[in-house]
């Protein structure tokens, strides 16, 4: 009887031995990286979105951005002044923490704040996120939604029924109130209400120059917070 396709045992070695290449791939392109532009900018993102991302890595082909991965690029960079790569480098580990990212780039420091200081975009917030503002929705027709979204408006929580067909709120209905953190339904009903409440921004967190090893810390960083939280485990690198 031929052996099943299901049956076939993958080496725990191989897959060890893949995923030790890839990290060794990564540092090699970040040194390299180093090498080739003028300045490295560390960035935070608020309200991550990959289309967004996406559109900035697009607006920026002259630069390379990678995100995710933050203990690889550590030791790509150095952690400490003995193992560094270039001078003054292992001061940029201290804000690898979190969802941030790195971009290399030829572009000088007030290009890049400029660019990022007016890109901000609107999005649905997620389950989570605080609320910008209070929603309340009145008793009444819901006219906006159609006789079958009934079923799962009265399954998110909105004391709903159907009218001669229409979809109607049998009482005034507190969506959120502002500074609430939201739960899944509620961003769902915000999300089918077309309200949108998170703003995805990037900041500028401090660079540093290849050609003086000069770094700088941006107003408003301090170390003693990015020392407190998590290590992003993201695998959007590139």
């Amino acid at each position: 009887m031929p052996k099943s396709k299901r049956d076939k045992k993958v080496s725990l070695t191989k897959t060890a031995k893949k995923g030790l290449e890839l990290k060794q791939k990564l540092i090699e392109e970040l040194r390299k990286c180093v090498d080739t532009y003028t300045n490295l900018f560390i960035f935070s993102v608020a309200n991550m979105r990959n289309n967004k991302l996406k559109d900035i890595r697009t607006a920026w082909k002259h630069s390379r951005f990678f995100f995710g991965k933050n203990k690889v690029m550590m030791i790509a960079l150095g952690k400490g002044e003995t193992d560094e790569y270039k001078d003054n480098l292992h001061k940029i580990c201290k804000y690898l923490r979190g969802e941030v990212g790195v971009l290399f780039t030829n572009k000088t420091k007030e290009e890049v704040q400029e660019y990022f200081d007016h890109f901000k975009e609107m999005d649905y917030a997620r389950a989570g996120n605080h609320a910008q503002m209070d929603i309340t929705l009145d008793e009444g027709p819901l006219e906006q939604f159609s006789h079958s979204m009934e079923p799962q408006l009265r399954q998110l929580g909105l004391p709903t029924a159907l009218k001669k067909g229409v979809v109607t709120l049998l009482k005034d209905y507190d969506v959120c109130k502002e500074g609430d953190v939201l739960t899944p339904e509620q961003a769902r009903i915000l999300k089918l209400l077309g309200i949108e409440m998170a703003e995805f921004k990037v900041q500028i967190k401090c660079m540093w120059n290849s050609e003086t090893g000069a770094f700088e810390k941006f107003a408003g960083e301090d170390e003693s917070t990015q020392d407190n939280e998590d290590n992003n485990s993201s695998d959007d690198v590139e």
